[in-house]
C-alpha cells in the first residue's frame, strides 16, 4: 500500500491574501520564509478596516490598522491580492497569526480556483 502523497510539508494549499500576509516581515515571522505568489482577486467581497490590539500582530505588521474582507452587496465586487501555495503547517501558522476578528473561509477567485482567506468572523462560511 502506497502512503498518501499529502504531507504536512507539501505546499498544496492555496491561501489568498489582500493584507498583511503579503508583507515580507509578516511572512518571515509567520512562516519563516518568503512566499511566492501570483496576483488574483476574491469575488463577491469588499474591504473595510479594523483596529487590532494583539501586540505580536502589530509588531509583525507594523500597524494596528488592518484590512478586513466583508461580503459585498454590489454585483461584480472583487478584492485584488495575492494567492500563495503553502503547506498545511503554514496554514496552521497563519491561523495563529490572525486575530479573533478574522475567520478562515473558502472563497472563489477570479482565476476560477478556490482558496482559503481570512474574512470577517461573522461572514457566511
Amino acid at each position: 500500500m502506497r502512503p498518501h502523497p499529502r504531507t504536512h510539508t507539501t505546499p498544496d494549499t492555496l491561501l489568498f491574501s489582500y493584507g498583511t500576509l503579503r508583507q515580507a516581515e509578516v511572512q518571515l515571522s509567520t512562516f519563516g520564509r518568503l512566499l511566492n505568489g501570483r496576483e488574483d482577486a476574491v469575488l463577491g467581497y469588499q474591504l473595510e478596516w479594523i483596529t487590532v490590539t494583539d501586540p505580536e500582530v502589530i509588531r509583525a505588521s507594523g500597524t494596528d490598522r488592518h484590512p478586513m474582507l466583508t461580503p459585498s452587496p454590489e454585483p461584480g465586487a472583487s478584492v485584488a491580492g495575492m494567492v500563495f501555495r503553502i503547506t498545511a503547517a503554514e496554514l496552521a501558522a497563519a491561523d495563529k497569526y490572525e486575530v479573533d476578528d478574522y475567520a478562515r473561509i473558502r472563497v472563489p477567485l477570479s482565476s476560477g480556483e478556490q482558496a482559503w482567506v481570512y474574512a470577517l468572523a461573522t461572514a457566511p462560511k
